[in-house]
């Protein structure tokens, strides 16, 4: 079944843009995950559709890589939001960056009374 490449690439870059948009946007550690597995599957919609274009293989094969690196992705960061969540109650990322900042303010505080 013959399909138009350009319409394929023009989908996978509109969700690469979306999902762009989310991670730039969002406050939310979840969502910026998800934005960025949206990312993640533009890539490889646009590798599959180049591939079948040239009539190789080697989309396919990227796909499969991306689909190993998301799943890692998935484990290891919702993992990391698990933990941040038990320790401060919260997701949202300017409240978490506050805490840093928070947190470096208080060490260099400590650090000048000890000299």
């Amino acid at each position: 079944m013959p399909f138009n490449s350009q319409a394929v690439l023009i989908v996978a870059s509109i969700l690469f843009v979306l999902g762009l948009v989310g991670v730039l946007t969002r406050k939310n550690i979840i969502f910026i995950l998800i934005s960025i597995e949206v990312m993640l599957n533009a890539a490889g919609l646009a590798f599959v559709a180049a591939g079948s274009r040239w009539g190789q293989p080697d989309g396919q094969v990227m796909f499969l890589f991306i689909l190993a690196m998301a799943a890692s992705e998935v484990s290891i960061g919702l993992a990391l939001v698990l933990q941040a969540y038990h320790q401060h109650k919260t997701l949202d990322v300017q409240e978490l960056r506050q805490l840093k900042d928070e947190m470096d303010d208080s060490s260099t505080t400590a650090n000048l009374q000890y000299e």
